[in-house]
């Protein structure tokens, strides 16, 4: 079939592809426990999905503006504002459904063929994939394990180039559960703050689960925020995966661009949704607080366990619900061993090469699971790499 060059520059998110194989062997009668899939396993707050109905019943079900409702706009603008300790303007925000329209519309809009973009490695692969499909070159940021899965300053600074249009920032991280320290991200400002060719785009859904100090935004470094797009969402914090609500808090002439590629694409985000979303901020917060202290009490089984399997050493996550354990012991390489696993343990994991390059010798686990699965699959993984 013909299809545009374009399309062979994209790349895909293997986790739905692990998923899909995870599926069909549980139809076949296999058992599989699943820690493939970054979705929280908690069900959406109970007065989120109340409003939600209410809103429907009281008629929020046409199209909306394509930035997003004025009322939900303004909400985010007063939590951004809060929370990253910044004076945000409701027309500074773009509301998309889920978060990803964010990175996408920011990428069209932003790069040029031949641009250069510096890129964190291992990363959530659609960095990369979006990155190559406009024609941009991917300027990889290695993040290591000594490091705590962060980097130095000078790491960042060795990757700039004239070429560089725009650099992206993910703390917490996927898939490492890394965190970019305050002193780090002052350390980029003052490497290209002022640079208005150069656009940073901090990815920031994971900024309100985090066990240890607090979440730090470039954003809020004074003289960057008109520099930046800062991309957040309500799956993670609010798990509301299915719902598809997103934002982007960004000047007001990139957000009049961003808007316009909403008007061409998705026309505008469902609106019933968007009154949800305006009740998960205003609401009360205290599921999002249990949900992140079980998330740390998974973290922890999950990380003990993990460096008792012998070939295996894990670092604690500061952020995120996701481990990164090395398997460079295990004498296998990273796809192999998630293949096994999958196929003989019965455990859906993901290879650390499906997150770049330098994900390679890891594996990547989402602890988005109960504790009793956790545990279950700790044994069935040690089980089978004993076997090896």
């Amino acid at each position: 079939m013909r299809t545009a060059i374009r399309m062979s520059r994209l790349g895909t998110e293997t986790a739905f592809e692990v998923l899909a194989k995870a599926r069909a062997l549980e139809a076949k009668g296999k058992e599989v426990v699943h820690l493939e899939i970054g979705e929280p396993d908690f069900d959406t707050p109970k007065n989120i999905r109340e409003a939600a109905k209410k809103a429907i019943d009281a008629g929020y079900t046409h199209y909306g503006p394509s930035a997003g409702l004025p009322e939900l706009r303004s909400v985010i603008a007063e939590y951004i504002s809060k929370t990253r300790n910044m004076r945000v303007e409701p027309d500074e925000v773009v509301v998309t459904p889920g978060a990803k329209p964010i990175l996408f519309f920011t990428i069209l809009t932003w790069l040029r063929p031949g641009d250069e973009v510096i890129l964190p490695s291992p990363g959530f692969p659609i960095y990369e994939s979006m990155v190559n499909f406009v024609g941009a070159k991917p300027i990889l940021l290695p993040l290591r394990e000594e490091n705590d899965f962060s980097f130095t300053v000078d790491d960042f600074k060795k990757l700039v180039t004239p070429l560089t249009k725009m650099v992206i920032l993910n703390s917490p991280q996927n898939p490492t559960g890394g965190v970019v320290d305050k002193e780090t991200l002052k350390g980029i400002a003052e490497i290209i703050g002022g640079d208005d060719d150069i656009l940073i785009l901090s990815d920031e859904v994971y900024s309100e689960i985090i066990y240890d100090g607090v979440h730090h935004s470039i954003a809020s470094i004074p003289g960057i925020k008109n520099q930046t797009v800062l991309l957040d969402g309500f799956s993670k914090t609010f798990a509301m995966t299915g719902w598809r609500a997103g934002y982007g808090v960004m000047n007001k002439e990139l957000a009049t661009h961003v808007a316009r590629l909403q008007t061409n694409s998705n026309s505008c985000t469902a609106t019933f949704t968007q009154i949800a979303c305006i009740e998960a901020l205003k609401g009360p917060q205290d599921d999002v607080k249990k949900m992140v202290a079980e998330f740390k009490k998974r973290r922890d089984v999950i990380v003990d366990g993990l460096n008792k399997i012998p070939g295996f050493s894990c670092k604690n996550p500061h952020g995120a619900f996701y481990v990164f354990p090395n398997i460079t012991k295990t004498k296998k390489s990273s796809k192999e061993l998630a293949d096994y696993l999958l196929n003989e343990a019965g455990v859906a994991g993901l290879s650390g090469t499906s997150f770049g390059a330098y994900g390679k010798g890891y594996l990547r686990f989402s602890y988005a699971n109960s504790v009793e699965n956790i545990k279950k699959a700790l044994k069935k993984i040690d089980d089978a790499v004993k076997k090896l």
